[in-house]
């Protein structure tokens, strides 16, 4: 999920319409880490600790949460870890329009302490695949401290936030909150690294069927990926963001579609979410039959009965660190998200609209195995060794 606080027709005309090669596939090889390198990486006094993910949201395969344990004695609690914010934040007992089962008890822990200060968190991208309207992802949360264990290790006095409120729209997570983990390391990150985490985490997020998805801080784990990694520079130290040169829609794209744009990798968003005119340069290279759904302003879809035969491959170039470009893909399957709650024959495609603001999430995360590295400010990709 992205908070402000982490930010900030179909045949088109011959001159407008523009058919291009592809760059090379995501093989190419850019300050590659290769195959065996993790042993050098974990040679400091803390080893990688890997956290199994579930996989949730309504069968779309989108969103991906793990275990955590706060207090003492330790509670589990499941949070989705969150590459776009920074913070700790969970639903405890406190928080009354809370839904989900199990959450903290702070009185059960010893080392629990509550502070005094509250604020509002709103959030740009919500957990599902619905569209932020009318600011409707908002948590209340207040100060604490705990102690807070991830694997083996345990890191005592742990600023976070317990959420003492939330907007209706969270009531359908199972998890009880979000741990960030943006790119600069803070909070828990900051603090294993203190202990002798390296300074980066990947991710293997894996469809429900395929399974064994996993968090793996401070390491990379080599059997979840084919061929090499290839990376990509950071720019910005706030944001996994970095420079797409342009977008590809079936083999075809536009002069606006080729016009660089900044773009922010969001674990915590399940669609893809762009400035209003690439969206309709993108749809318009899809389908004529997408339209706006006015009931969800920012959500586009077409009638149910088309959107599964349509090809819908979505390829988003980027720039390797040697100058080389390199393409991830979206295939066609992910352009369905299920029909709308309020017109069962109307389906939702993936891509949604925001003013200013691109960000790719799952439907690109789930098919490449992902390198955070914070250190060296940059993105690692692999396509995932399913």
């Amino acid at each position: 999920m992205l908070s402000p606080a982490a930010l900030g027709v179909f045949v088109l005309a011959a001159s407008e319409g523009i058919a291009a090669a592809q760059p090379q596939s995501i093989a190419i090889q850019s300050r590659v880490t290769p195959k065996g390198h993790t042993t050098g990486l974990r040679r400091r006094a803390l080893p990688a600790l890997g956290v199994p993910l579930d996989n949730f949201f309504l069968g779309t395969d989108l969103q991906w949460f793990g275990n955590i344990s706060v207090g003492t004695p330790p509670q589990d609690v499941s949070v989705v870890f969150d590459t776009g914010s920074f913070t700790l934040e969970f639903a405890t007992d406190e928080c009354t329009s809370c839904t989900q089962a199990n959450k903290f008890v702070r009185s059960q822990s010893s080392t629990f302490v509550a502070g005094n200060t509250t604020r509002r968190l709103s959030f740009a991208t919500g957990v599902g695949v619905d569209p932020v309207v009318n600011n409707d992802y908002v948590l209340t949360v207040k100060t604490a401290t705990d102690s807070v264990t991830i694997g083996n290790i345990t890191t005592e006095n742990l600023s976070l936030f317990t959420i003492i409120d939330q907007t209706p729209k969270f009531n359908i997570d199972p998890f009880l909150g979000i741990q960030g983990l943006g790119a600069s390391a803070q909070g828990i990150f900051a603090a294993l690294e203190e202990q002798g985490l390296p300074s980066l985490f990947s991710m293997f997020l894996t469809p429900n069927a395929v399974g064994n998805a996993e968090l793996l801080l401070g390491g990379i784990n080599d059997t979840q990926f084919d061929g090499d990694l290839v990376f990509t520079s950071v720019e910005d130290a706030s944001h996994w963001q970095t420079i797409a040169s342009g977008i590809f829609i079936n083999n075809q794209t536009t002069s606006l579609l080729q016009t660089p744009l900044t773009v922010i990798f969001d674990s915590g968003t399940s669609n893809i979410v762009f400035d209003d005119d690439i969206v309709d340069a993108m749809n318009a290279l899809i389908s004529p039959s997408i339209r706006p759904f006015s009931a969800e302003p920012g959500a586009f879809g077409l009638p149910c009965d088309e959107i599964d035969s349509l090809p819908a491959v979505i390829d988003m170039t980027f720039t390797a660190q040697d100058g080389t470009p390199f393409n991830l893909t979206i295939p066609s399957s992910e352009l369905n998200v299920g029909p709308f709650e309020s017109d069962p024959s109307t389906c939702q495609t993936l891509i949604n609209s925001f003013p200013g603001l691109n960000v790719v999430g799952g439907s690109v995360l789930k098919h490449y195995y992902s390198v955070w590295d914070i250190g060296n400010q940059r993105l690692g990709f692999a396509p995932n060794g399913e």
